[in-house]
């Protein structure tokens, strides 16, 4: 009888170990949790979300899908219950590069990776699937710098300002275009926050204001395809050129047009498919992955045909 009851309590204190590491947090499941910054948006929302469901599925790999809505709240809390739920590791789509910071810092500390993939949180342990957003905002500059004639105006739809992607897509274009040519003048620079409607109204704003906008660059396709919209409305399409990022099948089919000049494509299967090779090694148990790059590539009129289906 004694020795059963030796036998209980060392069992009884195996359960309660077990209980207590997962209490802490650490990563003791093959949970592996998708956060995503908003399903509603066509490229980092959707495409890359979807095919990263597909590889995932091919591997075996089972993925639980949460959206944020653009909430960056709400995205803080899902990454506080992955972290508390003891997760094998996490994706993330950050909603706010720098607010997420301490949550990427606690999985760390909880022992569970983190692997960021389109938009990068600013810091933190973690494994990066991206591609060089200061090359998005250069191919954009050396389009501009070769098509633009000299005394040209120019507006720039910056993507969400908080985002590490939106500045250096920024970067990139005022330094490899603004401080090139200096013959180019920036009328002005808004926050367009990667919205199609936030672009149409601030597109507008600015035609009531400036007789004469010879391009508009936008941190990507949807801000572009909304300036397109307010520069048809207000008949001042004809001579202005417009150049986005992302290559979505909208913005090719406004190149293929004449509505649109350029998209700098972001290949997001690509993005995918680093993002299911890297859960893929952590599931087993191969440890800390590195950071995978994908490049971008510049779509105009002359190699459409490369890439419309």
């Amino acid at each position: 009888m004694n020795c059963l009851k030796r036998r209980f309590g060392l069992l009884a204190g195996i359960l309660f170990a077990g209980l207590a590491v997962t209490g802490c947090g650490e990563s003791n499941s093959d949970r592996i949790v998708y956060l995503n910054f908003d399903n509603a948006d066509a490229f980092g929302g959707k495409l890359i979300r979807e095919e990263i469901a597909r590889g995932a599925e091919s591997k075996g790999l089972h993925l639980e899908f949460f959206d944020a809505k653009g909430d960056r709240n709400t995205q803080i809390d899902q990454m506080k219950d992955a972290i508390a739920g003891g997760a094998e590791s996490i994706v993330l789509l950050a909603i706010d590069g720098d607010g997420i910071i301490p949550f990427v810092e606690q999985a760390g500390e909880a022992g569970i990776p983190v692997v960021t993939v389109n938009r990068d949180a600013n810091g933190g342990e973690r494994t990066r699937v991206f591609s060089d957003e200061y090359q998005a905002g250069k191919l954009q500059a050396d389009y501009m710098v070769k098509v633009l004639p000299k005394g040209a105006n120019v507006v720039y739809l910056e993507g969400t300002a908080n985002l590490g992607s939106s500045q250096q897509r920024w970067e990139g274009f005022k330094k490899e275009c603004l401080e090139k040519r200096s013959d180019i003048q920036l009328l002005d620079m808004q926050d367009g926050r990667y919205s199609k409607v936030e672009a149409m109204k601030i597109m507008s704003l600015w035609l009531s204001i400036y007789p004469k906008i010879d391009a508009v660059i936008c941190g990507n396709d949807q801000m572009a395809l909304g300036a397109i919209v307010a520069l048809k409305r207000a008949n001042r399409l004809n001579g202005c050129l417009v150049s986005g990022v992302d290559a979505v099948d909208e913005a090719l089919n406004a190149i293929a047009a004449g509505e649109m000049a350029q998209t700098i494509k972001q290949d997001g299967i690509q993005q995918a498919a680093g993002v299911v090779s890297v859960i893929e090694a952590i599931h087993q148990g191969k440890g800390k992955q590195s950071d995978i790059e994908v490049p971008f590539t510049s779509i105009t009129k002359e190699n459409l045909a490369q890439f419309k289906k």
